[in-house]
């Protein structure tokens, strides 16, 4: 199968107007931010439009044209602060209008379907991800 790439400007904005009349979208992420929940050239992602959004689901943003797929850590009122489960430093805030989906299910390496969980316990190792992460990206790639 012929693999075409369509830059995030032009494509997201066309997978929002999908999810917003309720359909369900499948997407290849890139980049290694969700890292070790979700891999890029291995994984891809199921997202659907949900009416609320909470703590430790992963959703796709838009923040102001810019693109991300990362995990609701906070919440204040209208605003979420994302982060990426494999970013060490640096959030991101958006209101819950930005949302154009969250992630329901991750496909493993085209087969096998996973449930993305809260992270609760991923999230509050935030203070040793570092030393995690370096672990996670030095092991073989049949292990990972």
């Amino acid at each position: 199968m012929d693999r075409i790439t369509v830059p995030n400007e032009v494509l997201i904005p066309e997978i929002g107007k999908l999810l917003s009349e309720g359909r369900e979208v499948e997407l290849r992420p890139k980049g290694n931010s969700m890292l070790p929940h979700i891999r890029q050239d291995r994984d891809n992602v199921v997202l659907l439009k949900k009416e609320q959004v909470s703590m430790g689901d992963i959703v796709l943003a838009d923040l102001g044209g810019r693109y991300v797929l990362h995990r609701i850590i906070g919440e204040d009122g209208d605003v979420l602060t994302l982060k990426g489960d494999g970013n060490v430093r640096g959030t991101e805030k958006c209101s819950r209008k930005d949302v154009l989906g969250t992630v329901v299910r991750i496909i493993r390496n085209g087969k096998r379907s996973v449930k993305p969980g809260k992270a609760r316990f991923w999230i509050a190792l935030s203070p040793v991800r570092r030393y995690l992460l370096a672990i996670y990206r030095r092991m073989p790639k049949c292990l990972q």
